[in-house]
């Protein structure tokens, strides 16, 4: 028996407990880079190819300190490529990526971690990324100390509001000898994650589709202690993401300050406090999603300096200066293309209809969600909501009061109805 399989009779006890991780057909580029656990590659490859995927695999020259490109070229059943040019020959990287149904980079080594998230094409692992349309599963490997360090948080954050999947790390004991976080996911947990991504969005209208939601408030600092912010708790547009999840799409949720979450797969959280960074956030995702539901209760201005240390009270009237924030659903609409449908929220007080309206044309939307503080149990801080739903086709839904999560559902439901949408998706 070779040795990078277990050297027992549990091998085929492993297989058939993960006997249900079916991936016929697809095709897995797997990306190897310099880590300890790449050690754990073969048999992840292994477990791939049992589970019906066709795999190529990719490695970092770090990587190939770690495990042996022959051993991967044997369980994998193709060659390895290990640079984008190899003698005189060019590997395809933008090729690579367009085949793949989905890029793993297992083991994604800190240093690879950093250059994915800062765009950097120094091996052919980074070019497939760059090049890859598909679905991008990571999964981090490395000490503790590194993977809680705050410029590692930073690129996961910044990978994530990417559209990135990142496969959660492990506890355990390391390679230094300590005992905390940064483990690899074990390869049955990763087979496991690509299996339950393929099957909970196989057959539903959304699979393969991605979409960029906000929700929640932003505060707006006024010092270390004070904000200028609003009522919202985000449920709305955490429902939304939710819905839009349900029917199969990679959902980036941008969340502004809330003790809420999103549950179920699909959906990778990007937190974020003041209306600039919603919008830092936001701006870079839009072009490679297919739906965009601006959900969050944005602070229309913010104080123009926020003071550095806590504002003392003083005898007399305290001025603030305030100036606008961006407006992002407009900034969105300035670059949508005839592929992507973007929808909006109206909140208003007066004049409901007109101002929905108006903002359906000005923001350049498909959709403007509207409701009113005037309805009773709608709004700021309710599980329910009353909803007007206006589209660019000049149709007008209204709704009456129901569950955020219902009205989550009928707003979906519409826009897989809108003519345009159902011409692209």
């Amino acid at each position: 028996m070779p040795d990078f399989l277990p050297k027992s009779s549990n091998l085929h006890t492993v297989f058939a407990e993960h006997h249900f991780m079916d991936l016929s057909g697809k095709k897995i580029v797997l990306g190897v880079t310099g880590s300890i656990a790449a050690y754990k590659t073969p048999q992840l490859v292994r477990l791939l190819v049992k589970a019906g995927a066709e795999v190529r695999v990719l490695m970092t020259p770090a990587a190939a300190q770690f495990v042996s490109p022959l051993v991967l070229a044997t369980v994998s059943r193709h060659a390895v490529y290990r640079d984008v040019i190899e003698g005189d020959s060019w590997n395809n990287h933008v090729a690579a990526g367009l085949w793949a149904d989905a890029l793993v980079i297992a083991p994604c080594s800190a240093n690879t971690l950093a250059k994915l998230a800062n765009g950097l094409c120094d091996t052919v692992v980074n070019a497939v990324y760059l090049s890859a349309r598909c679905p991008v599963f990571i999964a981090p490997a490395m000490d503790e100390d590194m993977w809680h360090h705050p410029a590692t948080r930073q690129n996961v954050e910044r990978l994530r509001t990417y559209g990135n999947r990142l496969i959660p790390v492990g506890h355990g004991e390391l390679a230094s000898g300590l005992v905390g976080e940064g483990r690899m996911a074990e390869p049955e947990e990763i087979v496991h994650f690509l299996a339950d991504f393929f099957d909970t969005a196989a057959g539903l209208p959304l699979a393969g589709k991605k979409a960029l939601v906000t929700a929640g408030p932003t505060y707006e600092r006024l010092d270390p202690v004070r904000y200028i912010g609003n009522f919202s708790t985000g449920k709305m547009g955490i429902a939304i993401a939710e819905a839009l999840a349900a029917q199969g799409a990679a959902v980036t949720l941008v969340l502004g300050p809330t003790h809420l979450a999103a549950a179920g797969a699909g959906i990778d959280t990007v937190r974020v406090e003041s209306a600039q960074q919603m919008y830092d956030a936001c701006l870079p995702v839009f072009p490679q999603v297919d739906i965009a539901v601006m959900a969050a209760a944005v602070a229309d201005f913010r104080p123009e300096q926020a003071a550095a240390e806590k504002i003392k009270k003083r005898s007399g009237a305290l001025t603030v200066s305030l100036v606008k924030n961006p407006d992002i659903l407009a900034a969105l609409g300035a670059m949508k293309k005839e592929h992507q449908l973007l929808a909006g929220f109206a909140l208003e007080t007066t004049q409901e209809l007109a101002h929905a309206q108006d903002k359906l044309r000005e923001k350049h939307a498909d959709m403007i969600v509207l409701n009113s503080l005037r309805d009773a149990g709608a709004g700021f801080g309710h599980d329910t909501n009353k909803i007007t739903i206006l589209d660019r086709n000049g149709d007008r839904i209204a709704l009456p009061l129901q569950s955020k999560r219902e009205a989550a559902e009928a707003i979906v439901k519409h826009m897989l109805e809108l003519k345009h949408v159902q011409e692209v998706l």
